[in-house]
């Protein structure tokens, strides 16, 4: 299997373009000597300048948001309701604030140390719904990966965390609305949510979504 490094040129697009093209990536997460990888099933795209569920909407620069006006290839780390980390990267043009949320990963290799991360405890110890919820979710995954704060505007083709593209290439991307962002108004609606069809891991599958 052929892997190949993804460009900084990449992620210099738009955010809908980006995380559409993410879906079927390998993530790597490299510490303390362990190697953790998976490839990305779920990602959602947000994009400032028009989108009310953007932390930047209107290009609003906060010392929070201040990575995502940086230029395209970070992380983007934060908590959600205050104890869960999430992990967005940075795409677009530098001052343009957009960036793609990693929803969503099946893990590939390390998962015995993902397992002690998320659960503490073994993977042979592990139930089939904790399996099936080690990474099936943004915040999951940032503590499967031992993903934190200390990431952010870390570099993500860096020998820490890295990207890579092989030839995983035949599936269907189902189109569909972004969780939890029912206060965005008209941007609750767009189908800004990208996953692989039939995958696992995917956080929430909707019925009602377009392939």
């Amino acid at each position: 299997m052929k892997f190949e490094n993804l460009s900084l040129d990449f992620f210099r697009r738009d955010a809908r373009k980006v995380a559409e093209d993410l879906l079927g990536k390998i993530i790597v997460r490299n510490y303390m000597g362990y190697k953790l990888t998976g490839r990305i099933v779920e990602t959602e795209a947000y994009v400032g300048k028009i989108d009310k569920a953007s932390h930047a909407y209107n290009y609003k620069k906060t010392t929070r948001t201040e990575p995502l006006f940086k230029s395209a290839g970070i992380a983007y780390v934060y908590k959600i309701y205050g104890m869960y980390n999430c992990m967005n990267i940075v795409t677009g043009c530098e001052g343009d604030p957009q960036g793609v949320l990693i929803r969503a990963i099946e893990p590939i290799e390390g998962i015995e140390v993902m397992s002690e991360n998320r659960f503490n405890k073994p993977f042979t110890k592990l139930k089939p719904r904790e399996i099936l919820n080690l990474t099936s979710g943004p915040g999951k995954l940032c503590i499967a990966l031992n993903i934190d704060k200390s990431l952010n505007t870390h570099s993500i083709l860096s020998e820490e965390l890295s990207l890579y593209a092989d030839d995983f290439k035949d599936f269907k991307i189902v189109y569909s609305k972004r969780i939890g962002i029912d206060y965005a108004e008209e941007a609750k609606d767009f189908l800004w949510r990208y996953y692989i069809e039939g995958n696992k891991y995917v956080s929430v599958i909707d019925k009602k979504s377009s392939l």
